[in-house]
């Protein structure tokens, strides 16, 4: 397989397995969910090894660093020795049961209900 010095961010993702189809990485991409070196791009851009790689996929974030830049999808093994994974461990089962959820197509949330969210998320008050 011969090795490429740069390829485009959505095919990379893909070919990695951090998202299951190109064009779910590509519009993760549109929809600024994917960051290289802090900067949110577009699918076209060009990445390289040493670049480090955000991307929110299903609410978790996964850093990544570019190891090896391939364009094609390959085997797990494969993948996994083309970056390195320093994502965040995920959040415990009672930290997410604990978190208050609203009912799919309830509306927005009052403000009360911001504010206990803000509280439980540590964020300051407005």
């Amino acid at each position: 397989m011969p090795e490429q010095s740069t390829a485009r961010v959505d095919s990379w993702v893909w070919a990695v397995r951090l998202t299951k189809t190109r064009s779910a990485a590509a519009t993760a991409c549109r929809g600024g969910h994917v960051r290289v070196n802090g900067v949110a791009v577009k699918p076209a851009h060009q990445i390289k090894p040493g670049d480090e790689v955000r991307v929110r996929v299903n609410g978790l974030e996964r850093i990544v660093v570019v190891e090896r830049v391939i364009a094609k999808r390959v085997g797990a093994a494969i993948a996994a020795q083309c970056l390195i994974d320093k994502s965040p461990p995920p959040p415990a089962p009672e930290i997410l049961a604990s978190l208050p959820q609203r009912d799919r197509g309830s509306g927005r949330p009052t403000k009360r209900e911001r504010r206990e969210t803000d509280r439980l998320l540590g964020r300051p008050s407005s």
